[in-house]
């Protein structure tokens, strides 16, 4: 059931959350995953382009291997099915206008915690 308009918090559906959370989690896995490949899929030879507006310069690639390929397929494909399940969620149809877009804002930050509230205690004593 989503809170009232006026709330800051929305409660979302388990299912919908941990969704969430794994889109977050392969995202983040590719992320990774693209950074420590080569810049171009296919073997190509290195380049530098001075005469554009900034110097681009890139080594040799020696592109990606099957396997490579295949990760990063795997992780792109599960990115496409989480994003789906999660815009075609049930709990959508509970919300519309400006509640629905603070909703799915609010959704993709519901896996961060906020720090501990503060004790009260002065530790500088």
């Amino acid at each position: 059931m989503a809170a009232s308009p006026s709330s800051s918090a929305y409660e979302f559906p388990s299912d919908l959350l941990a969704g969430q959370e794994e889109l977050h989690q392969v995202r983040s896995e590719l992320i990774a995953l693209l950074k420590r490949l080569p810049w171009s899929v296919e073997p190509l030879d290195g380049f530098s382009d001075g005469g554009g507006w900034r110097k681009v310069e890139r080594p040799a690639s020696p592109g990606w291997t099957p396997d490579e390929q295949a990760e990063v397929e795997k992780l792109r494909e599960r990115e496409r099915e989480l994003a789906v399940f999660i815009s075609c969620h049930r709990f959508w149809k509970e919300l519309s206008g400006p509640d629905a877009v603070t909703a799915r804002a609010q959704l993709k930050h519901a896996h961060t915690t906020p720090p501990p509230p503060d004790s009260g205690a002065d530790e500088s004593r």
